[in-house]
């Protein structure tokens, strides 16, 4: 399984050969976002992470923090090198962090994506969102983290902004806790109704079983794609070429025995093999995060009629910039070697994703 990861690493290195040695040590730090608690996180990521470790020939650590927060600021400062990130704190990262989208991850049932949900224990009374958003002070709510795409961003804008409600003044209690502990939170009723998303809930059958049985959907939002992996644009292009042509070849190159084994590997993390992504992923976050700031001021009554003019103006403005640069992107020279790269990962052409996966890799060495 190694010699072949390596067989492709070394042809993505060699590609790469004009761009920076890699560092001393080779040593990285993977950032790893607070999802649920870290005991399970380490149970799914260990192994693929000592995978990565063995196919790149690099000393791979993994990186916990407490919140987002802590995965962005310590990518800010060097602390850690690659990440996982959701789309919301990728968008963060990229902007805050000297950090760049490199690979996308892909649900290990070929959804193209996953779904934002709000979550009431199976026997309440709450049965459609109408019922949530009575606003009466009642309901004890359970939010995400504020660099969260499902658990904050989604919610806030489809649910909350779009109909210009502030949690706050609609709820007894806000909380704002990862998914997974939203999830129990609700299960043990002591929350009435959370924020969560159908990747977490299926995961939670595994890591809490009975929770799992006492929950259920109340709203569901339109998709939002995968998981982007991002790594520091001044990382060594040494180094970025190694992992970049692991985790590509991953499930993709060897025998029928090692894709197996490193499929399961993947599906332990809800994944099957990544797919090539850069920044543009986020431009539909990008879109939403400003929808949803258009909508909270347009519905502010606090701000003056010629300030909240100059912010509608503004945002519009940056609205329109967006979708120009959607529209571009759907049409980049990226984007078509993406598609490329998929048909031939679907016509299981092995040569082709080879020589794909170095090309890609040297193009992302020698930015």
């Amino acid at each position: 399984m190694i010699r072949k990861l390596a067989t492709a690493t070394a042809i993505a290195v060699g590609l790469a050969a004009g761009a920076t040695a890699a560092t001393a040590t080779e040593e990285v730090n993977f950032g790893i976002i607070s999802t649920e608690a870290t005991a399970n996180l380490k149970k799914s990521w260990e192994p693929f992470l000592a995978e990565m470790e063995k196919g790149t020939g690099l000393k791979i650590k993994a990186f916990y923090a407490s919140d987002y927060a802590g995965i962005i600021e310590a990518q800010r400062f060097n602390k850690v090198q690659v990440a996982w990130y959701g789309n919301k704190s990728a968008m963060e990262a990229v902007d805050r962090a000297e950090a760049e989208v490199f690979v996308q991850s892909v649900a290990a049932n070929g959804s193209p994506g996953y779904w934002s949900h709000l979550i009431v224990h199976k026997d309440s009374p709450i049965q459609s969102l109408d019922d949530v958003l009575k606003c009466d002070k009642s309901l004890d709510f359970g939010n995400g983290d504020p660099n969260s795409t499902s658990g904050f961003l989604v919610p806030m804008s489809y649910v909350f902004a779009a109909k210009n409600i502030d949690p706050k003044a609609c709820f007894k209690t806000v909380r704002a806790a990862n998914h997974e502990a939203n999830a129990l939170a609700v299960a043990n009723k002591q929350v009435q109704v959370a924020t969560n998303n159908s990747e977490n809930l299926e995961r939670l059958k595994k890591t809490h079983p009975d929770a799992a049985t006492s929950i259920r959907v109340v709203w569901t939002s339109p998709l939002i794609p995968s998981d982007p992996l991002a790594w520091r644009k001044d990382l060594d292009a040494g180094i970025k070429a190694k992992i970049y042509s692991f985790l590509m070849s991953y499930g993709r190159v060897g025998t029928e025995e090692e894709l197996k084994a490193q499929r399961a590997i993947l599906a332990e993390l809800g994944w099957a093999p990544f797919r090539p992504s850069s920044n543009d992923q986020l431009l539909p976050i990008r879109q939403l995060e400003a929808s949803r700031k258009l909508l909270k001021i347009e519905g502010d009554d606090k701000i003056a009629a010629d300030d909240k003019k100059k912010q509608v103006e503004a945002i519009k403005a940056e609205i329109d910039k967006l979708a120009e640069a959607a529209k571009a992107a759907a049409d980049s020279d990226m984007a078509k070697k993406v598609l490329a790269f998929l048909d031939a990962d679907k016509a299981s052409k092995a040569d082709d994703l080879k020589k794909m996966i170095g090309e890609f890799a040297q193009g992302f060495a020698t930015k």
